[in-house]
């Protein structure tokens, strides 16, 4: 009779395990280490989903050190930009930098992609995202909930949306203590690396290491001449054009039933969609949607005007949404 009390339990627990298999959605990951010297942490096999989120491969943050901050000596990234025609000036100089406010973090979604400066994003990296502040900078944030702290290296822009001040990697949101609760009230404050070495009772080491660049499209240089960088984050990240299927206007001069549709823009991110549908749906009286599709094995969300009746009615759209700064809208096909 003991004998049977061990059947039982290794029975539950096959139980268990089937069931827990059958719930889950996702295919087994293979959980990867932090390794030294690797690009970014994670499967080999990486495979990217259509939703932000947590990771599935679980690394103990504890382990995973701040950012070390490091004079940085060679050129910033502060030219001023503009996203969702909205002008962005970026300051040149983090060093006295303060401010307190809601932060949020990005996850699976954008792991393994380049960065506003080039650098692949590692959700457990020590990283950030900022608007405005020059490119790369390091900051401490505090969550103000709980007092603990983290250093981070600013390496991205964003967020655009919402009230939200700097989006935090993963592991710096989980280490802060709100990656269960998507937010937090927090204080970003700047940091000189001189004055943080000398905190620490040691010189600025010499010899400073590049960090690992994504792979990622070559950029156009600006013309020197322009005044202001028309900055588009890349496609992975919060809002990326893509350039529509042009109608030729002699071939479509008469439109059948779908009628004509306007493309505004095209992104990655739902949520900068979404927020381009909602200013879209309060500027014009057209129907507003999002039609996603897949290009280059990433899903991109349009959002787009229509049907649209007559042409002339669509030039009066195209007008309307550049006049409030929404963008350059393109006449495309029904698909």
């Amino acid at each position: 009779m003991m004998r049977t009390r061990p059947i039982k339990l290794a029975a539950w627990g096959a139980l268990a395990l089937l069931l827990a298999s059958c719930t889950s959605t996702r295919a087994p990951q293979p959980v990867a280490p932090l390794k030294p010297g690797a690009a970014i942490s994670g499967p080999g096999d990486y495979n990217r989903p259509h939703k932000d989120g947590a990771p599935w491969w679980d690394i103990d943050v504890s382990r995973i050190q701040d950012a070390v901050p490091m004079p940085h000596y060679g050129p910033v990234k502060a030219s001023p930009y503009t996203v969702f025609g909205k002008q962005y000036y970026p300051i040149s100089d983090a060093r006295r930098y303060t401010a307190v406010g809601t932060a949020s973090w990005y996850g699976t979604k954008f792991h393994g992609q380049a960065t506003a400066n080039g650098e692949a994003y590692d959700l457990y990296g020590m990283t950030a995202a900022h608007k405005t502040l020059p490119l790369p900078s390091y900051v401490r944030v505090t969550n103000l909930d709980n007092q603990r702290s983290v250093i981070l290296r600013v390496n991205d822009r964003g967020p655009f949306y919402s009230d939200r001040i700097i989006d935090l990697s993963f592991a710096a949101a989980k280490k802060l203590g709100y990656a269960e609760s998507g937010t937090a009230r927090v204080k970003v404050e700047g940091i000189d690396p001189h004055e943080w070495w000398a905190q620490q009772g040691r010189p600025v080491p010499l010899v400073l290491a590049a960090p690992k660049q994504a792979a990622a499209p070559k950029v156009m240089p600006q013309p020197v001449a322009e005044p202001l960088e028309q900055y588009s984050p890349p496609l992975q990240q919060h809002a990326a054009a893509v350039l529509p299927v042009q109608i030729d206007a002699k071939k479509n001069a008469s439109v059948g039933a779908s009628g004509l549709y306007l493309q505004v823009g095209a992104f990655a991110n739902p949520d900068a969609a979404e927020l381009l549908k909602a200013k879209l749906s309060d500027t014009v009286a057209a129907p507003v949607f999002i039609s996603s599709v897949v290009r280059n094995q990433q899903i991109l969300h349009r959002v787009r005007l229509g049907p649209i009746a007559s042409r002339g009615e669509a030039e009066q759209l195209q007008d309307s949404v550049r006049l409030a700064n929404l963008g350059q809208p393109t006449l495309v096909k029904a698909d």
